[in-house]
């Protein structure tokens, strides 16, 4: 402590060198010697009377007003240290009395009433009546709305149009005469709804989750971020490795554990298997672009409809930074499928949490999130699988293109066997893997840049006149490819699986509500069959409208001429066609078929849409009415790790089956095809398929099946 030398405390009255004096003042520290000594008196005695102060003074050397000061300023400086403790004290207490307030206001809102078993009438049900008219007059605006565009098509008023008929599927033209007189389709028994059965959608837990359960999940994704950026850009403990059969990254299971030491496994038995994987490439999409669409759930469903089958946001528990998406964090419901139905889906909650690591780089993070008394949603599927810290990192680079990397890890416990025509596309991680969902993203990203520019390329032929008809065109066969998707693995529905022939086919089918028409049932069919061919040469084989005649057997082996192609990619085999029957009576009807592959598989998705639907879309119109009902075919690579079954530039000129050498056939991967196809059968939710119904199906996929391989020379596979 610093005190001056000069110690008169009496008036000088106002003498001018007094106070030159006063400015002139010096100070002096105590020495240690001095400090101590009166440190030692102060815990005797902190307020000491006039004649110790001089006793002190004398020992010490010190003026006895110094002294006095001294024990002044230490007695202030106690008392600050006291309050600020009492502080601490006093914001503790508090802290614990907000929580119990919190805990006493969650007790007193789930409160059951004992003679009802339901809650009690508060105060509050006045405003949720008020909430409930306000949706009403929301519903009732957006009635309205859908009805004066409904009139602007039909000429007049909804209200008097004739009602609507129910679509026979005789006008789909599948009866059993035009099948040609294979006959392998054996007698099905009609499909019985279960009693109490349900065609809805499954539950989801009530959104009222309390702060601290926000807190533990906050804490959940912040430790998961800061696993998933190690293992994205930290190399030095050797945390991936090459794949010695293609080359990908693979996760090494005794690093990470050493790296991330976890107590025991999420899932307990001990078959459970790991999943992991990082692969990484570049995106003809911007970072802000490609985080929003993250971000928002239906945009994310959107960018990769062949692997989500379904999602729903549950709760936003934090919407991010003002004006940016850092900082997001979402609890999710996802249902996530390889495109069959013989590969049960993965059903989770997981938590997404968004973090703007530098300017330009973002991080996307997914975890699992166990949510109580949701177990028994999972209890019916045959796959249980826990998502470990995974997603993406999204670095921004010119020209606004992005490079992602993407890791994918999971822990996966099988209740029942893979189906032995996926167990090495399963075992191998490639089903689930990051490479399949980093192409599916490629290829989407491109597609929507075609959708931006759509009118601009010289690859489009027919009567498309403006760019707006070819984007209403892109937007009416996306809906298509999703609502086949879609209808592999429905989260609701009835299922039936039959065998037609000698075991040799296994159909499984799907009676569910349509995605575009009210009050309307679709039986979807779908079976999966193995052929020793090159993905790229199946896929080659079903979007030629050269070829088609030689599998579809709707079309009575008639050609089909293309009369409009629209680029949506790089690559010449994503594309959109619409194609016309030559030499038939249905002159009104043509076919929308869409095209798609990346490195993970291909599509071709195919639907009748009538002359006038396509003329309304060809005009730039809105073609969310037009009623789709599509089939079509989706292949994969077998899993056997042979060469690229999508080799990058690998156009029409790839070799087919018919021409290519036993031996080394063999050794060339194969492919998995599932051929889908979908049925309107009924105007209500009828209980009951009728055996027909049901055998119809089966004698379309069967001899679908048996010219696909008789066309290219597989018919003992």
């Amino acid at each position: 402590m610093e005190f001056s030398s000069g110690g008169g405390g009496g008036s000088s009255g106002g003498d001018p060198h007094d106070a030159s004096k006063r400015r002139k003042k010096r100070y002096h520290r105590h020495t240690v010697h001095q400090i101590q000594r009166l440190e030692s008196m102060f815990k005797e005695c902190a307020h000491p009377d006039e004649k110790t102060r001089n006793q002190l003074s004398r020992e010490l050397g010190l003026h006895p007003r110094q002294i006095k000061f001294w024990f002044q300023n230490r007695r202030t400086q106690m008392k600050a240290q006291h309050e600020r403790s009492d502080n601490c004290t006093l914001r503790a207490d508090n802290d614990r009395i907000r929580c119990e307030n919190i805990a006493m206001r969650e007790a007193i809102r789930n409160v059951i009433c004992p003679s009802c078993d339901g809650p009690p009438v508060t105060e509050d049900y006045y405003f949720d009546e008020q909430k409930l008219r306000m949706e009403n007059a929301q519903l009732k605006e957006e009635l309205d709305r859908v009805s004066s565009i409904a009139a602007k098509y039909m000429g007049r008023p909804i209200s008097q149009l004739p009602p609507v008929q129910p679509i026979h599927v005789s006008s789909l033209d599948l009866s059993m005469a035009s099948f040609g007189g294979h006959g392998h389709g054996m007698p099905c028994p009609s499909l019985d709804l279960l009693p109490g059965s349900s065609l809805g959608l499954a539950s989801f837990p009530p959104t009222n989750i309390s702060d601290a359960d926000k807190a533990l999940m906050a804490d959940v994704a912040a430790r998961a971020m800061d696993e998933l950026i190690r293992l994205l850009q930290d190399n030095e403990m050797m945390l991936w490795i090459k794949s010695a059969s293609d080359g990908g990254e693979l996760l090494n299971l005794e690093s990470y554990e050493r790296a991330f030491p976890r107590p025991n496994s999420h899932l307990k038995n001990p078959g459970v298997r790991t999943e992991a994987s990082r692969s990484s490439g570049v995106v003809t999409m911007n970072d802000l672009a490609l985080v929003d669409m993250f971000v928002n759930s239906n945009k994310w469903m959107e960018l990769f409809p062949a692997i989500v089958s379904r999602e729903r946001t549950i709760e936003v528990i934090s919407s991010g930074m003002l004006g940016s998406h850092s900082g997001s964090l979402q609890l999710m419901y996802g249902e996530l499928q390889v495109l069959s139905a013989l590969v049960p889906t993965r059903k989770l909650y997981f938590l997404r949490f968004v973090q703007q690591i530098e300017a330009g780089s973002w991080a996307i993070v997914d975890v699992s999130y166990d949510i109580p008394n949701q177990e028994s949603q999972f209890l019916s599927s045959s796959c249980k699988a826990h998502k470990l810290p995974s997603g993406c990192l999204i670095q921004k680079m010119p020209n606004g293109y992005s490079k992602v990397t993407w890791i994918e890890h999971w822990e996966v416990e099988d209740k029942s066997p893979v189906h032995s025509l996926y167990r090495d596309l399963i075992y191998s991680g490639l089903a689930f893997g990051a490479e399949r969902w980093l192409s599916n993203l490629q290829r989407m990203c491109e597609r929507i840049a075609c959708l931006m520019v759509a009118g601009n390329s010289n690859r489009e032929l027919g009567a498309i006149p403006s760019p707006e008809g070819s984007r209403s065109m892109m937007k009416l066969a996306q809906r298509m490819v999703n609502n086949l998707c879609a209808s592999i693995n429905p989260s609701s529905g009835q299922q039936l699986t039959t065998l037609i022939g000698s075991n040799e086919l296994e159909v499984r089918a799907t009676l569910h509500s349509s995605a575009d028409q009210v009050n309307r049932m679709v039986l979807s069919a779908a079976a999966t069959i193995w052929l020793p061919v090159p993905p790229q040469t199946v896929f080659n084989f079903f979007r030629d409208e050269r070829t088609r005649p030689q599998w579809d057997v709707l079309s009575n082996q008639n050609p089909v001429q293309e009369i409009a192609h629209i680029a949506n990619g790089s690559h010449p085999g994503n594309c959109i066609s619409v194609l016309r029957a030559l030499n038939t009576s249905q002159n009104n009807m043509l076919i929308l078929q869409e095209s798609c592959l990346d490195s993970s598989g291909s599509l071709v998705v195919y639907c009748p849409v009538d002359l006038p639907s396509i003329h309304l879309a060809m005009s730039g119109e809105d073609t969310s009415f037009i009623p789709l009902l599509p089939s079509g075919f989706t292949i994969s690579p077998d899993g056997s790790r042979g060469p690229d079954p999508f080799p990058v530039g690998g156009g029409d000129g790839a070799s087919t089956s018919s021409n290519m050498d036993p031996a080394a056939r063999s050794l060339s991967s194969g492919s998995l095809v599932t051929v889908v196809f979908q049925i309107l059968v009924s105007n209500t939710q009828t209980a009951r398929i009728s055996p027909e119904t049901v055998n119809t199906v089966n004698n379309l996929i069967s001899n679908t099946v048996h010219q696909i391989k008789a066309a290219m020379n597989c018919s003992s596979s």
